[in-house]
């Protein structure tokens, strides 16, 4: 299965139900379920932009699980344009069904990547 290094606070964004838009600088074809990689760097500047500007309640920094795999979701469309406050551009993967998986431990990778290679293991 296909996974994605997002991130947090955006991964436990997404996985929860908050954000419907991920933010890229390239586009994809990718169409279906992926797995939501929370990578192990934290966006600060993003955590604090989304305390100021949403009435979400963020857990504390150091609740955040990182380093591993936190839930999947689906990308039904990839869009230059949107609505929604969450897009930055100048690519958005549009997202929905977001699930919470238990937290598993795994490597991360740019881009998408295959769960169970070996050089993700």
């Amino acid at each position: 299965m296909k996974a994605l290094s997002i991130r947090q606070p955006w991964a436990w964004l997404i996985v929860n139900g908050h954000k419907d838009i991920e933010n890229r600088t390239w586009p994809t074809k990718f169409r279906g379920k992926f797995l939501i990689h929370a990578g192990k760097k934290f966006d600060y500047e993003g955590y604090n932009w989304v305390l100021s500007e949403t009435n979400i309640e963020l857990p504390e920094l150091k609740d955040y699980k990182r380093g591993g795999i936190i839930g999947s979701a689906e990308i039904i469309d990839c869009v230059t344009r949107s609505n929604s406050r969450w897009f930055f551009g100048p690519f958005g993967f549009v997202l929905c069904n977001p699930k919470p998986l238990t937290f598993q431990p795994y490597r991360g990778c740019l881009g998408f990547f295959e769960i169970g290679t070996p050089e993700n293991k």
